[in-house]
């Protein structure tokens, strides 16, 4: 079994609560709140801000070119395909893109980018591709599954966004950060893989925590 598999079975239930989550149900059913999608995109956007600055730091990290191409082009198709697809659809609620560059993080949007730029920062390349697979992986799979289950129909309001996480082009790099964890972990000691499972699962339950944020519209007490 290949290490990212190892890695997602033994957080098989934190990766459920994260794949499987109210949220994403009702994108699929094209029920979801307009108010409730709106709050997710713009806190998805200044996530994206942050993962575009973990890519970079890991290109500066990457021991050949071919990695550093692999990070050039998560970067690449963040800021272009990803932030683009937020800013259009964002413009359809009445929020420009002025309005989400001026948005501000939520707790959970800061804290799960602060653990992926400490990881970034201060960990390997193993450390880093591991940390960002459940973001990868997760959204990859939550797209190929809604797009086969016909949710991307005409009528869902939500289905740009389905189709954009359902693409070919989304799926594959998905899959390269996956080959990258199967690369650069799986020569990783008892201990070193403990700690890389840790990685694993802290980022799993971000993605969870970041659906429940977006589902109760979560703002800073006392703000």
């Amino acid at each position: 079994m290949s290490v990212s598999a190892r890695l997602r079975a033994a957080a098989a239930d934190e990766w459920s609560a994260a794949t499987d989550h109210p949220f994403v149900d009702g994108i699929r059913r094209g029920t979801l709140a307009r108010e409730t999608f709106a709050y997710y995109l713009a806190q998805d956007y200044v996530f994206l801000v942050g993962y575009c600055r973990v890519f970079g730091l890991a290109a500066a990290k990457a021991p050949d070119l071919a990695t550093m191409e692999l990070f050039a082009t998560l970067l690449h198709t963040t800021l272009h395909t990803e932030m683009e697809l937020h800013r259009e659809v964002s413009g359809r609620y009445g929020v420009s893109a002025d309005d989400l560059e001026a948005t501000a993080p939520s707790p959970t949007t800061q804290a799960y980018v602060d653990h992926l730029l400490a990881t970034a920062a201060l960990g390997g390349l193993d450390a880093i591709a591991v940390s960002l697979l459940p973001c990868q992986l997760g959204y990859a799979e939550v797209g190929k599954t809604l797009a086969d289950e016909g949710a991307d129909r005409d009528a869902n309001p939500y289905r740009d966004w389905i189709r954009t996480y359902a693409d070919p082009g989304f799926q594959q790099l998905a899959a390269t950060v996956a080959d990258l964890v199967d690369r650069t972990a799986r020569d990783a000691d008892g201990q070193r893989m403990a700690r890389l499972q840790q990685t694993f699962v802290t980022s799993c339950r971000y993605e969870r925590a970041f659906w429940d944020a977006a589902w109760d519209q979560q703002r800073w007490p006392h703000a």
